[in-house]
């Protein structure tokens, strides 16, 4: 099994649950507060491979459903600098296997990646949207009159 660096926001109760799954999957995880790790653009970077910039945030940031920060506007450079100075803006979680790295947490790519135990999953009873839709950001648009959640 791997050993999975995860990158995440402390606290955060679908980070809590993605962490369990991958535990319960056989992997070791180390936990990292991606709110306090030392970031780089360059290093920052590696985790987006060929994704558009737009699918490097984290849609409930605050800059982000306020409008303060559009990231469909944003170039790569500028993507980077603002997540860089504001880590809460950085999609979440980030996880490393070894030279390898991914930002997000799709079950599938996950599981052909290093492998999620389809038993595990079935047990848990947590549904793809209960691993990927932070709770508390989901009320806070939904009472704010925030950005859609589709």
């Amino acid at each position: 099994m791997a050993t999975v660096d995860f990158y995440e926001k402390t606290g955060c109760i679908n980070n809590t649950r993605q962490k369990a799954l991958l535990q319960a999957s056989g992997h070791q995880v180390i936990a990292h507060n991606l709110l306090i790790e030392p970031w780089t653009p360059e290093r920052l970077y590696l985790f987006f491979g060929g994704l558009p910039v737009v699918q490097w945030f984290n849609t409930t940031a605050s800059a982000i459903t306020t409008g303060l920060v559009v990231p469909e506007q944003l170039d790569t450079e500028i993507a980077l600098d603002l997540m860089v100075l504001d880590p809460g803006l950085i999609r979440r979680p980030l996880l490393q296997v070894g030279d390898q790295r991914q930002v997000g947490f799709d079950l599938d790519i996950i599981d052909r990646w290093i492998g999620l135990s389809a038993t595990v999953l079935g047990e848990t009873g947590i549904s793809p949207t209960h691993l990927t839709l932070c709770p508390q950001a989901a009320a806070r648009l939904l009472v704010t009159g925030g950005a859609s959640l589709a």
